[in-house]
């Protein structure tokens, strides 16, 4: 079987955490069946590699063409027009991408389905390209594609018709699908085939080693990812006052850094809040294991691997019990729901954990139940089904 991976969630050596569930779900599901890819991972174009543009730079300097871990993959670069070009970015995609596409196929390797990630606009630049080429599509929801995006009017009706083209759906947890149904989008025609963790990579380090490498003692509260609003950083920080001689890390780059620092300031906690940027992937499993518990304060999340990495590496997390963190945190071992997204919710239930955490071999075990040999089986089931009905 062939397939063409499309995504503009995909690693890249400018952005090397950039969407690396995508190529660990290729990874895996190439390693257990018989299956050949190819990846076109589009990039926005960008004249500039200069710092002062910040994001738009790092598109600038990811490469025309890459090989990661066997895989070839291309980054075709597509217009994007901020801020009011978001109607227009699936035509414009597509555009970019068809004769790239092209020269795959007249290079020989004549694909048999496109296998789309996120939505939109993604999947709605998939869907033109397997329409133009007549091949079968799969598209898989990951969280703001769903969750977010159909909010506006257009985008919603692309997705609702690429959705409706598509020869198999998937999304990466059950309330994603719900939304799907919500859209009209009928119950039968879409799969849940969750994202597993690499259990190899992250595992229970020596806790005092892990955490005298970072710098910390004493209990230690750890918050994975970009500094924006949405991850709900700020409303850690601001719970910290009640959560008595703990420190907090917080691992991730984002343009609300300045922000969180002054909040930490005014709260005179910048002896207990620490800010460590960028961390690359392969420590990231000495750093939840430096942490006693990983919280999570998003208001919106697909499915988020922080979750089962952490609790791989044997620390529970505290999280907030929305989309698809209730479809992971099911068992004490694994920690808690915060119920509401509050500062005094979320130390309320971090003391928790704190007071009576789980064991770390228990911790262990529940991630153990994610691995992704059911998800990569369930995903080429599905295209065999496909191609067998075509």
């Amino acid at each position: 079987m062939k397939i063409l991976t499309f995504s503009t969630l995909f690693p890249n050596k400018a952005q090397p955490h950039h969407g690396v569930f995508v190529e660990n779900r290729l990874r895996h599901l190439m390693e257990n069946n018989e299956v050949t890819a190819r990846v076109v991972a589009p990039v926005p174009w960008f004249p500039s590699t200069s710092s002062l543009f910040g994001d738009y730079a790092t598109f600038a300097k990811v490469p025309r063409s890459d090989n990661r871990s066997g895989l070839d993959v291309i980054y075709p670069r597509y217009p994007l027009i901020p801020k009011v070009g978001m109607n227009l970015t699936p035509s414009l995609m597509y555009r970019a991408v068809k004769p790239v596409v092209a020269g795959i196929l007249r290079d020989g390797f004549d694909f048999d389905l496109i296998d789309a990630h996120y939505f939109y606009p993604d999947g709605v630049a998939a869907a033109y390209l397997a329409r133009a080429l007549r091949k079968p599509l799969t598209i898989t929801a990951r969280g703001t594609d769903l969750n977010l995006i159909p909010n506006y009017p257009t985008p919603r009706r692309l997705i609702i018709e690429a959705a409706e083209q598509a020869d198999g759906l998937i999304t990466v947890c059950q309330a994603l699908k719900d939304e799907l149904v919500k859209m009209g989008i009928a119950d039968q025609r879409v799969e849940v085939l969750r994202n597993g963790v690499d259990l190899e990579l992250f595992q229970p380090r020596d806790r005092d080693a892990a955490k005298q490498k970072f710098g910390v003692s004493g209990k230690v509260l750890l918050s994975v990812g970009h500094l924006i609003e949405r991850k709900g950083h700020h409303l850690i920080i601001e719970a910290m006052p009640q959560i008595p001689d703990a420190t907090l890390l917080i691992a991730g780059t984002g343009p609300d850094n300045a922000e969180l620092w002054a909040l930490a300031g005014s709260l005179g906690l910048t002896d207990r809040v620490r800010f460590l940027g960028a961390i690359p992937h392969q420590e990231m499993s000495e750093l939840y294991s430096a942490a006693d518990v990983l919280v999570l304060a998003s208001s919106r999340e697909g499915w988020a691997n922080v979750l089962l990495e952490t609790m791989a590496s044997g620390t529970p997390a505290a999280a907030t019990n929305v989309w698809g963190a209730p479809e992971v945190i099911t068992d004490p071992a694994a920690g808690a729901l915060i119920p509401e997204r509050t500062p005094d919710a979320i130390a309320r239930m971090v003391l928790r954990v704190l007071k009576d955490p789980p064991s770390r071999e228990a911790t262990r075990a529940h991630a153990e139940l994610f691995s992704w040999q059911a998800t990569s089986q369930g995903q080429y089931d599905l295209f065999q089904s496909i191609l067998g009905r075509r």
